[in-house]
């Protein structure tokens, strides 16, 4: 069999050995959800917080970031998962700078996880990789993101295979072996980004 369809394979066997959800409907509104710790990869003060919003998907809360930083995320870090997908739910809202959703995975910390992201000015959907504080670009892929708008963001993983969907359509497909083994699961944006999310979710091994 083909080293693809192996890869491919092993994705649709973790993805459905175990799935989790968080829609932060159940979390204070002002708090964090339960196990989930926030920062930010170099520097600024990033300002994660669940809040209502009336047009969240799963109604009423979403998990917005409204400060600014340089690469901010918030990540469940009870999660320690190598194989499997994670997706959620965004919603670009504002930024001079950039417009921002985005995932990471395999987040052993603040230095360390592959993202990816969808941006909204710039219209395309990437995948990198931050090695010791430094985000390296693997791939960029034009992709219609508009703004105020609520998108589907999903990532799959198995060894060096990784699949990037955006509201359905995969935009990226490629083999990566930067970071390997476990790591928590979680959401992150850039800069000025202030972006809303809903409707968290993951699975694997």
């Amino acid at each position: 069999m083909r080293p693809s369809l192996i890869a491919a394979a092993l994705i649709a066997a973790t993805t459905a050995a175990h799935a989790e959800s968080e829609n932060f409907d159940s979390t204070k509104l002002g708090a964090l959800p339960a196990d989930w710790i926030c920062g930010v990869t170099g520097r600024g003060s990033p300002k994660w917080a669940v809040e209502a919003d009336s047009s969240a998907p799963s109604k009423p809360n979403v998990l917005k970031q409204s400060g600014s930083g340089t690469f901010p995320w918030c990540v469940k870090k009870t999660v320690s998962i190598v194989d499997g997908f994670a997706e959620v739910k965004f919603k670009p809202l504002e930024g001079r700078e950039d417009q921002a959703g985005g995932l990471v995975w395999r987040w052993k910390d603040g230095d360390n996880y592959y993202i990816a992201r969808a941006n909204a000015l710039e219209n395309n959907v990437s995948l990198y990789h931050t090695e010791k504080g430094r985000r390296n670009t693997l791939k960029y892929v034009d992709a219609p993101v508009p703004t105020n708008q609520w998108h589907t963001l999903r990532v799959e993983f198995a060894g060096k295979a990784i699949k990037v969907l955006l509201d359905g359509k995969q935009y990226i497909e490629l083999d990566d072996g930067h970071i390997s083994g476990p790591g928590a699961v979680g959401v992150w944006t850039k800069a000025d980004s202030i972006t809303a999310f809903d409707d968290f979710s993951f699975g694997g091994q």
